[in-house]
Parts: structure tokens; sequence; C-alpha cells
């Protein structure tokens, strides 16, 4: 049996980030700081092997605690790898604590990580995307499968019909995670516990926080021992007055926490919190001899769902080997949506003001991007985080809590760099949607635009000359015309929170840009909209009234990889979208879009007239030779693949 106690030496990864033929980036997390040996084995030229050593450019470390260290190999090669073709790799670590041992790979340390018949991990830069994987929201508590689980399944499957040409073909060019990789608003009580036990475990540094605000322990150390800590963390919150209370915002009648509606009591508080929930949902590792036997002094009430939680996610935590080793086979991009932060993230002015007036709240939705830097923004464009930046996130590591976490998380507030192109063919195209907001300058109540009018300037110019891309917005570009409606009736009404009134079309000046962007006469032809953050997954084929000759636009969502919306809900409000706004409804006419035709596809064994699919899951799009989509399904975590047809006689909505 093994040790409870040991700590392996690698917590997290391999994650594969930008792959290009002259540059690879991978992500992991280690006990130790570690040398690192990477070995590759292209199917055809000459191997190559690099070594490399930790607080150098090509190997980068940060430590946030006695055994908590992350490394990014971002290495430029001297010969770059052909495109096309299998390139199996061996990564392996001298880890600065136990150098006796030797140099040690995934054999040692996740043996797991490679498909049935191959004795390495291996990975494919793609000339030109064939296929691709993509979706949004991963909720751990969610009781049912995982999508990520499916997406490995899908690539175990394409490695047993063999790495001939129709599975190099059909090899996915990566994989795309929309938003809501974490949910740091909406934790279960199993989890939280599992993250206090591993913070003590890999010795994360502690963090000051009783100068925030006096309702609060002093330290986290505190803050995890209070017996308010589990399902009560809403009896830490302050409850100052500063035009509407400064964490309750009215909400029909019923006070809204600032931080998320109904599940904000296990909110995650602490930097150490936050690192810790990404190993725990990527990683089957860190879990080895964490107890989840319920906390003493819970109520009944929230006994009998820590109960029901845990049994989730011990479910949960046994797809993790597939998880990890999907990453290690593809290119992973990701960006945030709100649940990454929490709830309601810079939804409008009034939440802005609110939320970031506070030295606590301002301190937690800090952490929450600091955690997303260093997990996920930074394998996405490491070349932005300028030496500046990493060597303030150094301190913060160091020493949470102190005036230099502050300035830090205030420069984090001011970067403006979170959005990225990948240049795969076509072109992978990553919005920010979250941070550079465009403020309704008229009632602070009314939401935000997703894009101030310099980021969709940004947008154009990025777009100039392309023939096809794929253009990745956390939030659906086109969504469904009834909820966007009752978002747009509840904002008239002051009470946007009540429905989460986020969507391209709520800020005018949002909607015009964008839709321009489609109407400009430079536009590329051909654009996939790829989207999640709405728990139910749908495609649109997109066109101009009175324009022949494109843009074709698909707007494609996938959400959630383990997350449904209410069934019944969805099913209601799926059918009255389909009656009031059916092709000759005049209603269409007072949507922003009405210069547009949406043709909304079916998913295929679906009760008649179902547009929306709810059900968990990961999308997989198949592209022709001129970077559009010509197969579109979602890959189930029951097993099944569900298609996305369009028939010739197929009903318009404009």
């Amino acid at each position: 049996m093994p040790d409870p106690a040991y700590t392996p030496p690698v917590l997290a990864g391999p994650i594969l980030r930008r792959m290009r033929p002259e540059q690879l980036t991978i992500w992991l997390a280690t006990r130790a700081p570690a040398k690192v040996r990477l070995e590759l084995y292209p199917e055809s030229g000459e191997p190559q092997s690099i070594g490399l050593v930790p607080g150098t450019s090509e190997l980068q470390l940060l430590s946030a605690g006695t055994n908590l260290h992350y490394l990014l190999v971002n290495v430029s090669l001297d010969k770059q790898l052909p495109l096309d073709e299998w390139v199996s790799y061996r990564l392996s670590l001298l880890m600065e604590d136990d150098e006796e041992t030797g140099w040690q790979d995934h054999s040692v340390w996740a043996p797991d990580l490679t498909y049935e018949g191959q004795k390495l991990p291996g990975f494919m830069i793609k000339s030109r995307v064939g296929t691709l994987l993509h979706g949004s929201c991963r909720k751990p508590h969610h009781d049912g499968g995982d999508g990520l689980v499916a997406a490995d399944a899908h690539l175990q499957g394409l490695m047993e019909a063999g790495r001939g040409p129709k599975a190099r073909e059909q090899w996915p060019a990566v994989l795309v995670m929309s938003g809501d990789q974490v949910y740091a608003d909406d934790v279960a009580g199993p989890m939280l516990k599992a993250i206090h036990q591993l913070i003590n475990r890999l010795g994360v540094h502690g963090e000051k926080l009783g100068e925030l605000e006096s309702r609060i322990p002093p330290t986290a150390e505190d803050l995890f021992a209070h017996h308010d800590t589990y399902y009560k963390r809403e009896n830490f919150l302050p409850n100052l007055e500063k035009n509407r209370a400064l964490w309750m915002v009215l909400f029909g009648g019923v006070e809204k926490p600032i931080f998320t509606a109904d599940h904000a009591h296990n909110h995650l508080i602490t930097l150490s919190e936050f690192l810790c929930m990404y190993l725990l949902i990527w990683s089957p590792a860190v879990w080895q001899g964490l107890s989840l036997e319920a906390p003493e002094n819970l109520s009944a009430e929230h006994a009998a769902l820590y109960e029901k939680e845990r049994k989730v996610i011990e479910g949960f935590v046994e797809g993790l080997g597939q998880v990890r080793r999907l990453f290690a086979h593809l290119p992973v991009a990701m960006i945030f949506d709100d649940h990454d932060v929490t709830d309601d993230w810079n939804l409008n002015r009034d939440w802005e003001e609110t939320a970031y007036s506070h030295p606590f709240s301002r301190r937690i939705i800090g952490n929450a991007l600091a955690a997303y830097m260093l997990n996920q923004g930074w394998g996405n464009r490491p070349e932005v985080f300028e030496p500046k930046y990493m060597e303030a996130l150094h301190q913060t590591l160091a020493a949470p809590g102190t005036p230099a976490h502050d300035a830090f998380l205030d420069d984090l507030y001011d970067f403006e760099k979170w959005d990225y192109l990948w240049p795969t063919d076509p072109p992978l195209i990553v919005l920010d949607t979250r941070t550079r907001r465009w403020r309704s300058e008229s009632a602070g109540y009314k939401p935000s635009g997703l894009l101030d009018w310099e980021a969709v300037t940004d947008l154009q110019r990025e777009l100039r000359g392309r023939d096809s891309v794929m253009l990745v917005s956390a939030a659906p570009i086109f969504g469904v015309k009834l909820i966007e409606t009752l978002q747009k009736l509840m904002t008239y009404l002051g009470k946007p929170l009540m429905v989460d009134a986020e969507y391209w079309m709520a800020h005018p000046g949002t909607a015009d840009g964008i839709l321009n962007v489609f109407r400009h006469r430079k536009t590329p032809d051909r654009f996939t909209i790829l989207s999640g953050d709405v728990h139910y997954s749908f495609v649109y084929d997109v066109e101009l009234r009175g324009r022949s000759g494109g843009p074709d636009i698909w707007q494609i969502c996938s959400s959630g990889i383990k997350n449904e919306f209410p069934a019944s809900l969805l099913s209601k409000l799926d059918h009255l979208n389909r009656w009031l706004y059916s092709p000759r409804s005049p209603l269409n006419w007072l949507t922003r879009r009405r210069g547009m035709k949406v043709i909304p596809r079916k998913p295929e064994g679906m009760p008649h007239g179902r547009r929306l699919l709810n059900a968990s899951g990961i999308g997989l799009v198949e592209f022709d030779e001129n970077g559009g989509p010509k197969r579109i399904s979602q890959l189930l975590t029951t097993g099944e693949q569900v298609f996305f047809s369009r028939r010739e006689n197929e009903a318009r909505w404009d």
C-alpha cells in the first residue's frame, strides 16, 4: 500500500500548452524544484534531447510552499519538429530534494500517463486544424459524468484504431477550454476539506487576513479552523453601506451576496485555497491519503449535504487519471469566465464599484486572478508576463497577505493581455470578455459590454487579411433570443443579477461593434465561434441578410463539461423560444441582430423541434479544407455522440 503521507514528485501535469514546431510550452507542478530533461522522438527525423535548469527563461520556476513548485517549460528548439507527425516525448526530472534517486520519468510518477500499447506520451502539431475538442463549465460536484473523461476516451479510441493516416487526420489539433475550468465560488464541502489538508501537506505559505475586515480571522490558518469555515463563509463577509450594501445587492426582495447568489457558502478566499483547488481538479496524484470524512460540528442539514457531495466527489476523483492523460497529449488552450473567479464577475459598473471598493473582496477576487495567471494564463501566452509580473508573483507566493501581495494584485487588475492568438490554421483567437468590459455610463446597474471599444478595434485589426478564424468567446455571441429577452427585461426592472444578464447584445456599443466586425468588407470569409457558459449546447448557422458570398458564421456552444441546466426549465424555454421567435414572428425585428439570419441546427435523436442539448460532455468539431466546420457533434459522458444536423429545408430565424 502507498504511504498516505507520501508526496509524489509531480503533483499535476504535464499539461501541454502552446505547441509550435519551433517552440514548446509545458506546465507542471512539482514537490520540489527540479531539473528537466525533455526528449523528443518524431516518427521521422532525428531525436532531440534538451536539458533545462530551473530559474532560466526556458524553465521558469515559481514556488508557493515547501512542497509546491511550478515549472513552465518554454523551450525554443534547435530543429523544428515536423508537422502532422506523431512526436513521442519523455519528460524526466531530477528532484532537488532527492538527487540521489536520479532522473525519474513518467513511469515513476505517472505510470498511467500513456495510452494502452504506448510506452511514451506524445502529441502532433497540425499544419491545419482538422478537428478540435472544446467545452466549458466543469463543476466537480455536479452529479454527472466528466466531459474530459469522454474526451480521453475519444483519444483512446483513435489510439486503438492505430496511428495510420485516418487516425492522424482525426487527432484533434487542440483542446479549447472556454471558461469555468474552476468553480471557485461554488465549492463542495468535501472539496474544501481536501483543499485544507493539501495546503498543510504541501506547506503552502499562509496568508494574513485580519487587517482586511474585522469579522474575518486574522490568518488563513485561523480561518480554516473556524467553525464557520464550512458552509457558513458568508458570516465572514463585511456588512458596510455604500449606496447599496457593500456585500449585498437588493435582489427581488431578497438580499443577494456579491459573491454568488446561492452557492457562496464555501467560496474560496485565500490564495492557497485557489492554488490547491487547481491541483485537485487536474490530478489524481494529490488526492492520495486525503480524508473525506465530514468535519466535526456540522449541522444535520450540512452533514447530509456533505455526504451527498462526498459520493459525487469520489466519483470525480476516479476519472482524474484520464484527465491528466488527456492534458499530456493535446495542446490545451484556456480562458477564464466568471466562475474561475466569482459569479457575476464584472457584470456591471455597480458590481465593480461595490466589490473593488473594499480590501477584503478585492483580495479574494485578486487571489482568484493570480491563481488563474499561474495555472492557466501563463501557458497561453508566456511572453506577455514580463519579469516585473513574475517577480511580483514570486514575492506574493512567498509572503501572502503582505503589502507586496496587494501591490501585485493592483497591477494584475490593470493587466490587459489575457487574450491571445495561437497561429494554427485557421488561427485560434481567444477573447478576454471579462476584464476589458464596456461599462454603462447611463446607469450603474445596466450590464457592461463584453468588450470595450478598444478591444473590438483590436479584434478587427487582428482579423484583417485572414480567410478563416476560430474565435473563442466564453459567452455565445449569438444566444437564445428568449433567454436574452428575459435578461433584458430583468435589467429594465433593475435586477440584472437575478438572471446573470451578461450577453453580447446587452450593451448597445458592444453589440454594434461586434456585429460591425462581421459586416466589415475585409472581414474573414469564415468565422467559427466557440463558446460555453450557459450549461447547454447548441449550434447556429448565421448569415447576413441581403449579402451573398459570406461571411459564413457558425456559433457553436458546448456547455457544460460537467454541468447541466435545470432540465424542465430548459425544455420550456426551448419550446417557447421556437414559438415566440418563429420565422414569421414580428418579434424578430425587435432584436439587435435583425440584420442576420440565424439557422438553428437540430441535435439528432432529440424530441421533435428541440434545438438545445442538455447533457454533460465535450464538443467535437471537424473542419473542411477551407477552415469551416463540416461536422459538429457532442461527445456525451454516457458514451453517445450527438450530431447537430442542418437540413436544406431547415426553418430560418431572423
